[in-house]
């Protein structure tokens, strides 16, 4: 928070989009295919001042499918976004209470899954299919995404 004149302003820490713009990503969900950003701009009704903006980008992905690793589930009709759920830090960080070093989360209902409307890139995704072995057909994992579920 910052203090102004006796008013708290959370404020959301954030990474630069490049070197050389002002404008920071507060969030990049490649879950749920959200990135909101932020920058300062000049004010409209005052050009002495700068307001704060902030930008919200969702993509909503076509053929989306309601079991991401099941392909013949039936195709996702209803996404939601809460922007709380989005901008909530899971992290655990170490801080210091009373002398002893503790582990502490930032965020709020970290334990609940988060739905995914896309392939996390990061995680390795499966389906079985069936394989014609021998004369037996057999079920066998296949990748949906080969680069996150094997090792180079």
């Amino acid at each position: 928070f910052v203090l102004d004149s006796g008013i708290a302003y959370p404020v959301l820490a954030g990474y630069p989009v490049d070197s050389n713009d002002d404008e920071y990503v507060l969030v990049n969900n490649k879950c749920q295919c959200v990135t909101v950003t932020s920058k300062f701009v000049p004010s409209k009704e005052n050009h002495d001042e700068e307001v704060l903006e902030r930008n919200i980008r969702i993509i909503v992905p076509l053929k989306a499918r309601e079991n991401i690793s099941d392909p013949l589930s039936p195709l996702r009709t209803t996404f939601v976004y809460r922007l709380s759920e989005l901008c909530k830090n899971c992290d655990p960080v170490e801080i210091e209470l009373g002398g002893a070093i503790h582990q502490a989360q930032q965020g709020n209902f970290c334990e609940e899954p988060q739905t995914c409307y896309t392939y996390d890139r990061n995680k390795c995704y499966s389906s079985p299919v069936p394989l014609l072995y021998h004369g037996e057909v057999m079920q066998v994992p296949a990748a949906l995404t080969p680069a996150s579920c094997f090792t180079e």
